[in-house]
């Protein structure tokens, strides 16, 4: 038998950006043929990305929020493509505006189906409620995030600020879970990691 090693996807990174200058929302909403702006219904312009996939609510404040972005590197890059954007259409950005990963999302998988009756008896901060909710909500104090466990064995991990902290609390999750005797290594689960492996 292989070893198990449990696998996460970053799937989205949500980021605030201070651009560090006011912004005349309603020439670029002209200029920019992929923006969205109606001031009736959001103070803010909306601009889509294609490559990298991310989309942007601007502000006239210079603040922005970007979704989307898959890792730290896309997120990086996409602020750099937006603020060249911006600055081909009349706006004066500089390029070292200040960012904070306010969530990294995360899907993740054990490779072993989870007992979450017993996971929620022995687990701090855990709560598990199968009449309203199929998975056991665990809130983990280092690193802080919050992490939906299912019998399945697939997780979500919500809260992180870093890469680092997503990979970290999936790693510790496993361990503390195979520590606590409530991980069941299927068959299934051994044959999708060698699969894995492979790839």
């Amino acid at each position: 038998m292989s070893t198990i090693r449990p696998t996460y996807k970053v799937e989205n990174i949500v980021a605030t950006v201070n651009l560090g200058v006011d912004l005349d929302l309603e020439g670029l909403a002209e200029s920019l043929h992929q923006a969205e702006y109606n001031p009736d219904q959001f103070p803010g312009l909306i601009l889509r990305l294609s490559r990298p996939r991310i989309s942007a609510l601007i502000f006239r404040t210079g603040k922005m929020v970007c979704t989307g972005a898959k890792s730290e590197d896309e997120l990086r890059n996409a602020i750099k493509v937006l603020i060249k954007l911006l600055n081909d259409h009349g706006a004066h950005v500089p390029f070292n505006p200040e960012i904070q990963i306010q969530n990294i999302v995360a899907s993740g998988n054990l490779f072993a189906e989870v007992d979450l009756e017993r996971a929620a008896l022995m687990l701090e901060d855990s709560m598990y409620e199968p009449e309203q909710f199929p998975g056991l909500i665990y809130r983990m104090r280092d690193p802080k995030v919050v992490i939906l466990i299912f019998g399945s064995g697939k997780i979500v991990c919500t809260g992180a600020k870093r890469e680092r902290d997503v990979k970290d609390a999936v790693e510790r999750l496993y361990g503390t879970l195979r520590e606590l005797g409530v991980l069941y290594v299927s068959e299934v689960g051994e044959a999708a990691e060698e699969v894995e492996a492979e790839e």
